[in-house]
């Protein structure tokens, strides 16, 4: 880890990635973090099941870009920090020649960016320390690695949440849709805020009060809006356990109130 990135990482702070992080398992987050995250299970026991429902989700989302939708390439903005499958393990397992570029701007994930460009020989896999923000800038450097011209899975788990509506995260989406070409596919998901789950707007005040960056919440309706003018893929933008689980059979999986969906452009 260079000097000057880790002068970016705020440990006096809790901060989502490394929240995320400690909720899935992992050993990248500090004491902040845990207590963050220990207090926010409790206004909301079932908040740890997110991230874990989330990381299945992108698991069973690429699979199907890979082997039903022929894709070979991907563009995973909000990358997160690394754990297991990751879009590129999940991409190179079926397809050795998948392409992907990662894009976050979280220190800590750029200190880990190692554990993201690994890739098999046949592919490529490659990082880039911006924000979602800046959509041009992350094109140019997403076109030195992807072919704009054959379908790209734009990957977006877990971070429109963090823009806030006078930011226009509606246009933000569309404008990266609107550079990749017919074929490609929206892979996204977004905390919800439900009637049912009066629990999980809780834990959102208190992290917008204590943590950062902050969240918006939004309803299923309004996470469905991202996919306007995209085909979206049955069973539609539904609870992340619930898009197309694995295995035949037996009861529903609980729903949690992270949802997703997939879209495919015209």
């Amino acid at each position: 880890m260079t000097d000057s990135t880790r002068a970016r990482i705020d440990t006096s702070q809790p901060h989502t990635a490394r929240i995320w992080n400690y909720w899935l398992g992992g050993g990248d987050n500090y004491e902040v973090d845990r207590a963050a995250g220990d207090q926010i299970r409790q206004l909301h026991p079932g908040i740890g099941a997110y991230a874990r429902e989330d990381r299945l989700f992108l698991g069973r989302a690429v699979r199907h870009l890979v082997t039903e939708a022929g894709l070979r390439q991907f563009l995973d903005i909000g990358t997160g920090l690394p754990t297991a499958d990751n879009t590129h393990q999940v991409a190179q397992r079926y397809a050795p020649d998948a392409r992907i570029v990662y894009v976050d701007n979280d220190p800590l994930v750029l200190a880990h960016a190692r554990a993201l460009l690994t890739s098999t020989p046949e592919g490529v896999t490659d990082y880039l320390d911006e924000d979602l923000r800046n959509v041009d800038a992350i094109l140019e450097h997403a076109a030195k690695t992807l072919d704009f011209s054959r379908p790209i899975g734009l990957m977006l788990l877990g971070v429109v949440i963090f823009v806030g509506d006078e930011e226009d995260p509606y246009g933000l989406v569309r404008r990266l849709l609107e550079a990749l070409p017919s074929g490609s596919h929206l892979v996204l998901s977004h905390t919800v805020t439900h009637p049912e789950m009066p629990d999980v707007d809780e834990a959102v005040k208190f992290w917008n009060e204590h943590g950062t960056p902050k969240l918006t919440q939004r309803t299923p309706q309004d996470v469905t809006r991202f996919f306007d003018g995209l085909e979206l893929l049955e069973p539609g933008v539904v609870s992340c356990s619930r898009w197309r689980p694995d295995g035949t059979g037996g009861p529903e999986p609980e729903e949690v109130a992270m949802f997703g969906g997939v879209g495919r452009k015209r």
